[in-house]
């Protein structure tokens, strides 16, 4: 899931006032009540506006929603702490019971649902107090026993997530510095949170840690790297894993294609009328390349070997792909040239 920065949503600093908070919230909602603004995105705005509030406007929530840390950005992947995996809880108006947003502007108090992130950090919020309501509304006749408990789901200990890698880092036994960011339970208070010092009450704490990684030869993208131990710690001791989704980077010059690059070679007119033998940057450094006489923009000269590894060994192939050039702003001298040269050709 990705993590929701409740300030940046609202505009205001993280340490902003109620007042502030509250000014921010109301000017925000009316712009984008749905009554009000037709545009499309109008309305995801309008419940990430009234979400935001719920968790700044409540001083529980936002104590918790601090402790995450000040380090996560808008949109990034965030993992939360092991038992708050696949958690959804439909947090109507008749539950809640404390939602604050769409008031003042015609709303019924529904809230149309949070996101996954709001659910994932503050459903044990209401859990103990949702299950009181329905226990008082379902088991108060006499004989009737509760039904049983459903067995509580084991730690989710491993942790998934992309490994942006450049395709000079595929080309050698190298390694590459990896941050990892993660929530697990509080190991003082077990998750407990209420008064815990080490937790600051929120049940769970932010790890933050660098590994360095080896980068496999040739690893293709989608693959994944699986780092032993290196997940989330159970309260009982017990490691998960880290595994790691290779993703290339955009690259300035190379486009990757199986284990064969492809990139452009600028060629000026008169080498490619001429021929010449030009400076071609690949994976494994510069070379020359020999271009014929008369050769088009377009043509793909084919460099054996010059492109990433194979599983099996060796390499791909680099494909240079002549593109010819001219001058963006040509001397009096050079205009001359070309001019005599269109009388000839006309």
């Amino acid at each position: 899931m990705k993590y929701k920065d409740y300030y940046k949503i609202l505009g205001v600093e993280r340490g902003a006032s109620e007042a502030e908070i509250k000014s921010a919230y109301r000017k925000l909602a009316r712009k984008y009540h749905p009554d009000v603004n037709k545009e499309k995105e109008a309305g995801q705005k309008f419940k990430d506006v009234n979400e935001a509030y719920e968790v700044l406007s409540d001083p529980q929530k936002r104590k918790r929603y601090d402790s995450l840390g000040s380090s996560w950005q808008e949109g990034a992947d965030f993992t939360p702490p092991p038992g708050y995996e696949n958690i959804h809880i439909d947090f109507g108006a008749g539950d809640f019971g404390g939602f604050k947003g769409f008031q003042g502007f015609g709303g019924t108090g529904e809230t149309g649902g949070f996101s996954d992130f709001f659910e994932t950090i503050f459903a044990d919020f209401f859990r103990e107090a949702r299950g009181a309501t329905r226990q008082r509304a379902s088991y108060t006749g006499p004989g009737v026993q509760p039904p049983p408990q459903k067995p509580k789901k084991p730690e989710a200990l491993d942790i998934t997530q992309d490994l942006p890698v450049d395709l000079e880092d595929l080309m050698g036994s190298g390694t590459k510095a990896v941050k990892v960011t993660y929530m697990q339970k509080c190991k003082e208070c077990s998750g407990r949170g209420s008064y815990c010092y080490q937790c600051g009450g929120s049940g769970f704490s932010t790890v933050n840690k660098t590994l360095n990684v080896k980068i496999p030869a040739g690893v293709k993208e989608g693959a994944k790297i699986r780092l032993a131990g290196e997940g989330k710690t159970g309260q009982t001791g017990k490691k998960g894993n880290l595994y790691l989704i290779v993703k290339y980077k955009k690259h300035p010059y190379f486009h990757p294609e199986g284990t064969n690059i492809y990139a452009d070679l600028d060629v000026t007119a008169p080498q490619a009328v001429l021929g010449t033998v030009a400076q071609a940057k690949t994976l494994h450094g510069m070379v020359k390349v020999t271009i014929p006489p008369g050769t088009q923009s377009g043509k793909s000269l084919r460099l054996k070997g010059l492109g990433l590894p194979k599983k099996e060994g060796g390499y791909g192939d680099h494909i240079a792909k002549v593109k010819i050039t001219i001058p963006e702003h040509p001397s009096e001298k050079e205009k001359e040239l070309y001019k005599k040269l269109a009388e000839i050709n006309y």
